[in-house]
C-alpha cells in the first residue's frame, strides 16, 4: 500500500502512524513524502521505506516565496509526485492521499491510471466544503468581504483551487491518458474522504456538502526514551512549560524566543524549548533552560506544566491526549482554528494573533496555569480515542478487497 503526501511533520506523521497499523495487519507499506532528513529518520526508525517526493519541504517553507508562486511550485511538486507515485504504486492494492491539493491530485492521478483503491484525507477539517463554516482563504487570495454566504464562498474556494493548481494537475493527466477534471477540489475530495481526527476535539457537524467518515486522530504509542540530560533536567525542579512551534519558520524566531522565555520565567517555571523548524535558541546560559531538537512528545508533555506551540493537529492532539494544558500561538491556515477548540474546550488559551509579546503570553499562561484549566486538560484526556489508526488500516483493508 502507498501513503502519499507533500507536506510538513504534521502531514508525514499521522502516516508513520497508520504504516505501523498496516504493517501490524502483514500489509507492505511505502510512503512517498518530502525528502527532508527528519522525515526520512521517522520513518526508517518504524521500518517503512521513504519514496523522496520532489524539494524539501523544511527548505521550502523557510524561504517564504511570494503567494503569486504558487501555480509554479505546484507544477514542480505534481511532476514530482507523478514520477515518484507511479513507481511506488505498480503492483500497490491502495494508496492513501493527503498533503497540499496538488500533490493530492497527482497522487490520485495515478492510483486511477493504474486501476487501484484510492482515498483521500484530511487532518483537518476546514477543507471539506460545509455549511457551518467558509473554508480557508488562500496566501494572497483573501475572501471578498461582500461576499458572506458559506455556499458562495466554497465556490469561490473551488475556483480558486482550479486557477492555482488545476493547469499543472490536468496538464500531467494528459501525458498519461487521462481526461482534464473539471473541479480539482471536488476531485481530491473524493466521494466519500476521510478526517483523522479526533471527534472530541474536532467535531464533525452535518449536514454537510459532503459524506465524511471521521476516523479518529492517526496515532501510534511513541516509546523512545527522553535524553539522559533532558530527564535529568526534568527531575531537577517542579515541571517546566514546554516551547515549541514545530514546522513554523517563525521570522522573528530571536524575539519570539526571548519573549518565550521571559513570560514563562515571570512565571516562576523553567524552560523546556524546541528547536524546531525556526532554530529557535536560549538567550543566555541560565540553567532553569534546556533545548531539545527532535522529541518524544508524548512522554515530555506528560511531564510538564503546560505546552506552549503552533497549534498544528497532531501537536494539539498529542497534549490533549497528556492532559497537559495549552498555549496556541496560531501563525496559519488551520492553526487558529485549533486555538479556538482549545480555547472553546477550556483546556487551555488561544493566543490573539502569531506574534506574542510579553505581555500577551503571560496572560495566555496565566490561564493556562490556572489550575482549573489542568483538571479540565486532564478530563478531556480521557475522552479522546487512540485507535483513529487502526480504524483506518481496517477500512482500507476492507476497501482494497471489495474493489
Amino acid at each position: 500500500m502507498v501513503l502519499s503526501t507533500y507536506g510538513s511533520r504534521g502531514d508525514v506523521e499521522p502516516l508513520v502512524a497508520l504504516a505501523v497499523r498496516l504493517r501490524a495487519h502483514g500489509a507492505e507499506v511505502r510512503v512517498c513524502a518530502p525528502p527532508d532528513e527528519d522525515f526520512a529518520r521517522r520513518l526508517a526508525g518504524v521500518g517503512v521505506p521513504l519514496i523522496p517526493v520532489g524539494p524539501s519541504a523544511r527548505a521550502l517553507t523557510k524561504a517564504a516565496p511570494p503567494p503569486s508562486s504558487l501555480p509554479q511550485r505546484a507544477a514542480q511538486i505534481v511532476a514530482a509526485q507523478f514520477d515518484a507515485v507511479s513507481s511506488a504504486a505498480e503492483g500497490c492494492d491502495a494508496l492513501v492521499a493527503t498533503g497540499v491539493p496538488a500533490a493530492a491530485a497527482g497522487a490520485l492521478s495515478i492510483a486511477e491510471k493504474l486501476g487501484i483503491h484510492s482515498v483521500s484525507v484530511t487532518f483537518q477539517q476546514l477543507t471539506l466544503p460545509s455549511p457551518h463554516r467558509p473554508p480557508l482563504a488562500y496566501p494572497g487570495r483573501p475572501h471578498p468581504p461582500e461576499v458572506t454566504d458559506n455556499r458562495a464562498l466554497w465556490d469561490l474556494d473551488a475556483r480558486s483551487i482550479d486557477e492555482l493548481f488545476g493547469a499543472a494537475v490536468n496538464a500531467h493527466r494528459e501525458s498519461i491518458g487521462l481526461p482534464p477534471v473539471d473541479s480539482l477540489r471536488d476531485y481530491v475530495i473524493g466521494d466519500r474522504p476521510w478526517l483523522a481526527t479526533d471527534p472530541f476535539l474536532d467535531p464533525w457537524h452535518e449536514p454537510a456538502y459532503v459524506d465524511v467518515v471521521q476516523t479518529g486522530a492517526w496515532t501510534m504509542p511513541d516509546e523512545r526514551p527522553l535524553p539522559d540530560g533532558l530527564s535529568a533536567f526534568l527531575d531537577a525542579g517542579e515541571p517546566p512549560v514546554f516551547v515549541g512551534f514545530g514546522s513554523m519558520p517563525m521570522h522573528a524566531s530571536a524575539d519570539v524566543a526571548r519573549v518565550a522565555v521571559e513570560a514563562v520565567r515571570a512565571q516562576g517555571r523553567r524552560v523546556v524549548m524546541a528547536r524546531g523548524w525556526a532554530d529557535l535558541a536560549l538567550l543566555d546560559d541560565r540553567d532553569d533552560c534546556f533545548v531539545v531538537g527532535e522529541i518524544n512528545h508524548q512522554a515530555l508533555f506528560r511531564r510538564v506544566a503546560a505546552v506552549v506551540h503552533h497549534g498544528g493537529a497532531g501537536t494539539t492532539t498529542t497534549a490533549a491526549l497528556a492532559g497537559v494544558p495549552q498555549v496556541v500561538v496560531p501563525q496559519l491556515a488551520d492553526q487558529p482554528y485549533w486555538a479556538g477548540r482549545v480555547a472553546d474546550l477550556g483546556i487551555g488559551a488561544a493566543h490573539d494573533g502569531p506574534t506574542p509579546t510579553y505581555a500577551s503570553l503571560s496572560a495566555a499562561l496565566g490561564t493556562a496555569l490556572d489550575p482549573e484549566t489542568r483538571a479540565r486538560a486532564t478530563a478531556a484526556a480521557a475522552t479522546i480515542r487512540g485507535d483513529g489508526a487502526e480504524v483506518a488500516a481496517h477500512l482500507l483493508f476492507d476497501a482494497a478487497k471489495s474493489a
